[in-house]
């Protein structure tokens, strides 16, 4: 994963939130170089959108670092990349976590994510670390192109979800707990074709500030991750062919990053050994873009 000109195969998918099994080449969720040491030993997590891409490479290393870990996921869209993802996960967890499971839902509405938290805290008794991540994405070539329903669906998915999350899961976490939120580069430098992803992408930032201020007297540490061009099922599923086929060559690195790069920004985050002493921060895995903030 060295940098060095890098292009893929021309490819679209019709619909989102694309399919991780339907991409050439797949995306890349795991490395042998990464060695675990135990750093969420006995934690249960919850990730959104963990079926694929980010997501899915979040699981492995959760599970591999000694979680117990639920994901969501799109009932229909995505039940494939969900199994292979829960089988991954069963693999790769130790003796002493538990069984992982895998919950479909439109994180969209609030009544939805309540019963999720109301599955996972049936199942496991408690949520040590909540990851926001579930996300879709348009292309748009002006403002006027995006109508209310695009609006409001992008940001339910994107941004009313890490809401509606949130504000079920505290109800079971106590002191010591963690919340990541993913967020994007392009709300640092903005995305003239991405505007209203782009947009919600810097609520995810402000909310993930403003929620660190009000839950530091609890305990609870909240921070974001903004990954650059990262080779996910939402690139198929969002951009032309042409645009997929040079996917990334537009970063410092002059290449695309695959999610297992970004990944253990999370278990960095998630693990109160190695970050403490951080909250209301946000990690740039971005190819070596450079941004203020």
């Amino acid at each position: 994963m060295a940098s060095g000109e890098q292009k893929f195969p021309p490819q679209k998918q019709d619909r989102q939130p694309g399919k991780e099994h339907a991409m050439d080449p797949a995306p890349q969720y795991t490395c042998p170089d990464y060695k675990p040491s135990n750093k969420l030993q006995g934690k249960i997590a919850v990730i959104t959108g963990g079926d694929s891409g980010i997501g899915r490479a979040v699981c492995n290393l959760f599970a591999l670092e000694g979680a117990t870990v639920a994901f969501t996921y799109v009932k229909g869209q995505e039940d494939k990349d969900a199994r292979e993802t829960l089988e991954m996960i069963k693999k790769a967890k130790v003796t002493d976590a538990k069984d992982p499971i895998a919950i479909p839902a439109d994180l969209g509405f609030d009544e939805n994510c309540k019963k999720v938290v109301d599955e996972v805290v049936s199942a496991y008794g408690h949520i040590d670390i909540l990851i926001n991540n579930a996300a879709e994405q348009y292309e748009c070539a002006s403002v006027e192109e995006i109508d209310e329903p695009r609006l409001e669906r992008v940001f339910r998915t994107n941004i009313f979800s890490y809401f509606f999350m949130t504000r079920h899961a505290l109800k079971h976490m106590k002191e010591g707990s963690s919340i990541i939120n993913t967020t994007s580069v392009n709300a640092y430098k903005g995305n003239a074709k991405l505007l209203d992803y782009t947009s919600t992408k810097g609520a995810i930032v402000a909310f993930t500030r403003g929620l660190s201020l009000q839950l530091v007297s609890k305990g609870i540490r909240v921070n974001g991750v903004a990954p650059g061009p990262i080779w996910t099922p939402l690139i198929p599923a969002s951009f032309k062919e042409e645009e997929t086929a040079q996917f990334g060559g537009q970063v410092p690195m002059n290449r695309a990053g695959q999610p297992i790069e970004v990944a253990p920004s999370f278990v960095f985050l998630a693990c109160n050994q190695c970050s403490s002493y951080i909250t209301g921060q946000v990690l740039h895995p971005n190819g070596g873009t450079v941004v203020n903030g």
